[in-house]
C-alpha cells in the first residue's frame, strides 16, 4: 500500500507512492520482533501552508510516528528523550505497572538524553502516547500507539490510521497562558468574565445525589443542569483557542494524506484525537460506518455516517468502499467551526479532487446529551454485581480563571 501528496497523486499517479509514514499503514511483517523497539522524544519539522512548524514528535528508529505491536507482541520499547528538555511520556488506555505508567506525579521525569525501558503485555485496540506534560502536548509530543488482535490479524480489511492534532505556530506554553487569562476567544462563556455561573454552587452533595444517577438517565441530568439558574439561554463555549492549523496525519487539507484502497474493499479506520482542545465530527461522507470499537474497547456496532470524537478518544470506524473506482474523503470537522481536517481513501487510478479546509458553514456542537455515549454497548460487558461501595467526586471549575480539578 502507498500514501501519496495530492499533487503527486495528480502528476503521476497511485503507482509513483512512496512507503507509508504512520506505522499502521505500514506491513506487520516489517514490525513483529521480540526485541525492544526505539522510539525517540524529538523535534520535528512540518509543511503547513507553506510554512516550516517546528513541533515535537514520537518517533521509531525509522523515523515513523509511534508504534504499532502485532498480536501477542510484549510492548517492550526503549524511550529516549533527544529533546533538551525533560519530558514524560504516558501510554494513554494502557494499564502498565505503575512504574511504567508515564505520569509525571508518580514517575521521575526523563531527563534530557536519557533513556528509559518498558515491559508489560499491552491491551489490544486503538491507543496513542503523549507526554504528560501540557505545553509539549499542545506542541504535539504524541503519536500512534495501534495494538493489533488476533480478530485484527484475521479479518479481510485494510487498517488506517487517522492521527488528528491542533496545531500553533505559538509556543504551547504562551498558549496555555492566552486560555488561562480568558483571552483565546471573544465569543459567549459559561460565565460572567469574572466569576463561575451562579447557580454552580448549589451543585453539592444533596443535589447530585438527587440527579438521576443510572445510565439511561443521563439524558434527563443533563436537562437538569441545563435548567439550573444561570445556564438558561447562555452561549455554549465549544472552542478556547484558535489554532492555526487542524492535522490529520501531520497534513492538512491543503496538501491530504492519499491512502491507496482496495476498490469495494473494507478498511478499518483507526481515529485518534490528539488535539489539545479541539472536539471534531468524523464524517464519512456517502459511506455509511459501523463503529466498532471506543478507546480501544468493542462495542457492539453503531452505524452512521456522521461521528463525534472528544480530545484523546479513539474511534474505530469500519467502512466497505462502493466499487466505483471513487477517491472518498474521511473529514474532521472541527464542532462550531468551520475548519476541518482528514485524508483521502482512493483506489488506484481514482482521480483527486481538491478539499478544502473550511466548510460553507458552521458545524454543529457535540451533543452535551451524550446521545452517542448512550448509545454504545460493550462487545464483552462487565458482570453485574451489587455495588459495595460508592464515593462522592466533584468536578469542578471555571473559564476564570482557567483552572479545573477533581
Amino acid at each position: 500500500m502507498s500514501l501519496l501528496k495530492r499533487r503527486d497523486l495528480l502528476k503521476g499517479g497511485l503507482a509513483a507512492g512512496a512507503l507509508a509514514a504512520f506505522p499502521a499503514l505500514v506491513p506487520a511483517r516489517a514490525r513483529a520482533s521480540a526485541e525492544a523497539v526505539s522510539l525517540a522524544a524529538t523535534r520535528r519539522t512540518l509543511d503547513i501552508g507553506g510554512r516550516a512548524a517546528s513541533v515535537f514528535g514520537l518517533v521509531d528508529g525509522a523515523g515513523r510516528p509511534g508504534l504499532t505491536l502485532e498480536s501477542g507482541q510484549r510492548f517492550r520499547v526503549e524511550l529516549t528523550n533527544d529533546l533538551d528538555i525533560e519530558t514524560i511520556v504516558h501510554w494513554h488506555g494502557q494499564v502498565p505497572p505503575n512504574a511504567q505508567d508515564g505520569v509525571s506525579n508518580t514517575n521521575p521525569m526523563l531527563a534530557a538524553g536519557a533513556r528509559r525501558s518498558f515491559d508489560f503485555a499491552p491491551m489490544p485496540g486503538t491507543f496513542w502516547m503523549h507526554a504528560h506534560v501540557p505545553a509539549q502536548e499542545v506542541e504535539m509530543l504524541s503519536a500512534p500507539l495501534i495494538v493489533r488482535s488476533a480478530e485484527d490479524v484475521a479479518a479481510d480489511r485494510q487498517e488506517v490510521v487517522m492521527f488528528l492534532h491542533d496545531l500553533s505556530f505559538t509556543p504551547g506554553a504562551e498558549v496555555l497562558e492566552t486560555i488561562s487569562r480568558g483571552m483565546a476567544m471573544d465569543h459567549g462563556t459559561v460565565q460572567d468574565g469574572s466569576q463561575a455561573v451562579p447557580g454552580m454552587a448549589a451543585m453539592h452533595h444533596g443535589m447530585m445525589g438527587a440527579m438521576p444517577a443510572a445510565r439511561g438517565d443521563m439524558a434527563a441530568m443533563m436537562g437538569q443542569m441545563r435548567d439550573m439558574p444561570g445556564m438558561a439561554g447562555m452561549a455554549m463555549d465549544l472552542n478556547d483557542f484558535e489554532f492555526d492549523a487542524y492535522v490529520a496525519n501531520d497534513r492538512t487539507l491543503d496538501d491530504p494524506e492519499v491512502v491507496q484502497v482496495e476498490d469495494g474493499g473494507r478498511v478499518l479506520l483507526r481515529v485518534i484525537n490528539a488535539a489539545s482542545m479541539t472536539v471534531f465530527w468524523i464524517d464519512t461522507g456517502d459511506v455509511e460506518g459501523r463503529l466498532v470499537a471506543v478507546d480501544g474497547h468493542p462495542v457492539q456496532p453503531v452505524a452512521g455516517h456522521r461521528f463525534g470524537i472528544a480530545q484523546g478518544q479513539r474511534l474505530d470506524i469500519e467502512l466497505t468502499l462502493p466499487a466505483d473506482g471513487t477517491a472518498r474523503p474521511i473529514l474532521a470537522l472541527r464542532e462550531g467551526a468551520r475548519q476541518r481536517a482528514g485524508l483521502i481513501l482512493a483506489p488506484a487510478g481514482a482521480p483527486v479532487a481538491r478539499v478544502a479546509p473550511v466548510s460553507e458553514a458552521e458545524h454543529p456542537a457535540f451533543s452535551g446529551e451524550v446521545a452517542q455515549e448512550l448509545t454504545l454497548r460493550a462487545s464483552h460487558p462487565l458482570p453485574e454485581r451489587a455495588v459495595d461501595r460508592s464515593h462522592m467526586v466533584m468536578l469542578t471549575g471555571a473559564m476564570m480563571p482557567y483552572v479545573w480539578t477533581i
